[in-house]
């Protein structure tokens, strides 16, 4: 496998090794020890999956105290991944990076605890897949605007379907730093 830092502290960017013939491809997509020998050397305690149409905005989220890792791939089409650094402290505080994830390039993300993560879908449907560090507890969720002007993210569709609570989410600059993980 291959594996690239992103420009925010803790990001990866993941291609596997794919192989493939006639029949079709096979590839590993997890195994515990290849992963931490390239730096993700955590533990997976929940698997989730979720289906979405053309033009739907999942995000942004987190959770904080109990922070979420995350390592993100698709099963069956093509998004649009967006992380966030919302840690305070962070050299890279507010910054975005994207990354295309498809079913076609087999590329995953890992995301570290304590970054925003949104995703995009770009195909008629798409089977986003991620495994979670620790498990989801309403009481730590934090949102923040996909279209907050101060981060910049340029999305690649200008007037996604969003959920009523994303919608909602607050700017960057509007959450108070109290609320936000810590870096380091």
């Amino acid at each position: 496998m291959h594996v690239s830092a992103a420009g925010i502290p803790g990001l990866l960017i993941i291609d596997p090794v794919v192989h493939g013939d006639a029949r079709g491809f096979f590839v590993e997509t997890y195994s515990r020890d290849r992963y931490a020998e390239v730096g993700v050397s955590t533990d997976f305690v929940q698997d989730n999956l979720s289906s979405s149409r053309r033009g739907i905005l999942r995000g942004l989220h987190l959770q904080h105290p109990r922070g979420q890792g995350k390592l993100c791939s698709v099963l069956e089409g093509e998004v649009f991944d967006v992380v966030v650094d919302v840690r305070v402290g962070s050299p890279t505080f507010g910054k975005w990076e994207g990354v295309t994830l498809s079913s076609e390039n087999k590329r995953q993300l890992y995301i570290p605890p304590g970054l925003a993560h949104g995703f995009c879908v770009m195909s008629e449907r798409a089977l986003f897949s991620y495994k979670c560090t620790d498990f989801y507890l309403a009481e730590n969720e934090l949102g923040v605007a996909w279209n907050d002007e101060d981060i910049g993210i340029e999305w690649p569709i200008d007037a996604p379907l969003l959920s009523d609570k994303d919608r909602a989410n607050p700017k960057l600059r509007d959450v108070s730093h109290d609320r936000l993980p810590r870096y380091g």
